[in-house]
């Protein structure tokens, strides 16, 4: 697995799997164009996703999970029912550190946004994906 990804290698892989499974998808943005980066929809679930990638610098990353966050539940205004933070699944080998951190707070936020997803990103060949709630990194 590479080390880097980019947000846009995350969104292709992830476009990849959900277009696959039948979702329909928005249109890519155009670079610099602001709003939501993918919103999949499969019967009446639509999810509005923001897509990061992994850098290399921890503080890097820190600062892209928490700006992505605060752009996940900002879709909120726009009815999004279903609000995912798509992650490179390497990504996941922290977030139980990131979890535990917060503690009380990573709950509450858990709790605040019911309707909030993470989605960890496999960019290797298969494609796919794992859905967790924002809770299920405490531990």
């Amino acid at each position: 697995m590479a080390l880097l990804i980019t947000n846009h290698e995350v969104e292709r892989c992830l476009r990849a799997r959900l277009e696959a499974e039948g979702y329909k998808l928005s249109s890519p943005r155009k670079n610099g164009e602001t709003g939501v980066d993918l919103i999949a929809q499969k019967g009446s679930r639509k999810h509005y996703i923001e897509v990061i990638g992994f850098k290399k610098f921890p503080p890097v990353r820190s600062k892209d999970f928490y700006e992505i966050f605060f752009r996940a539940v900002s879709r909120l205004k726009e009815g999004a029912k279903s609000i995912v933070i798509a992650l490179p699944e390497r990504f996941g080998k922290g977030l139980n550190q990131r979890a535990s951190q917060y503690g009380e707070a990573w709950k509450r936020i858990g709790a605040a946004f019911p309707e909030l997803e993470i989605w960890l990103v496999n960019c290797e060949q298969p494609y796919s994906y794992k859905k967790t709630t924002w809770n299920k990194w405490l531990t």
